[in-house]
C-alpha cells in the first residue's frame, strides 16, 4: 500500500490497484520463487499494474517512469522484513479473505480472477444480469480490501 500510495494520487485507484495486485499475485503463485523476498516480487506486479493504470488514466498518476517506480521499490525494500510481509503470511491472509466472502461474491471472484472470465461471460454463465455481476465484483473487491486491511493491522500490532 505504501508503494501504491507513493505512486498514485487517487485513493480509490490505490485501493483498486492493491486488490488487483493481490489477486494477480494469488493467480501467479506458481511463478513466485519462494527463496526470494515477497516484497520486491509483489511490488513488481504492482509496478506493471501502475503503468497500465497510467496508460488508461494519466491524470491519476504522480510519477511516470519505470525508473521512478524502481527507486520507490528500493526505498521500500526494508519493509519486506516486517512481520506479515512473508509470502506465506500474505497468501494465507488473501486465501482466508477469499474463503470468508459470501458464496455469491466468492463465485464472482473465482470466475473473474481465477478462471479469467469477462463480466459479460460471467453474466452468461450464471444467468445474472451484467450490471449485477459488476456490482457483485465491486462489492467483493471492497470486502477483500477491508479484510486484507484488517489482516495488516493485526499483523502490525504484533510488531
Amino acid at each position: 500500500m505504501t508503494y501504491l500510495r507513493a505512486a498514485v494520487r487517487n485513493q480509490s485507484a490505490v485501493e483498486d490497484l492493491f486488490q488487483e495486485t493481490m489477486l494477480v499475485a494469488w493467480r501467479k503463485l506458481n511463478d513466485y520463487d519462494r527463496s526470494c523476498p515477497f516484497g520486491p516480487w509483489v511490488r513488481g506486479i504492482a509496478a506493471k499494474l501502475i503503468m497500465a493504470h497510467f496508460r488508461k488514466a494519466k491524470s491519476d498518476i504522480m510519477i511516470t517512469g519505470c525508473d521512478t517506480l524502481e527507486y520507490l521499490s528500493r526505498h521500500i525494500e526494508h519493509i519486506h522484513e516486517r512481520t506479515g510481509d512473508t509470502w506465506e503470511q500474505k497468501i494465507d491472509a488473501l486465501k482466508h479473505c477469499i474463503e470468508a466472502l459470501p458464496e455469491n461474491y466468492r463465485e464472482m471472484v473465482e470466475l473473474r480472477y481465477f478462471k479469467h472470465q469477462s463480466a459479460l461471460r460471467i453474466s452468461e454463465i450464471t444467468t445474472i444480469s451484467l450490471e449485477a455481476v459488476r456490482k457483485r465484483l465491486q462489492r467483493a473487491r471492497a470486502l477483500l480490501l477491508d479484510c486484507l486491511r484488517r489482516k495488516e493491522v493485526v499483523m502490525e500490532a504484533g510488531t
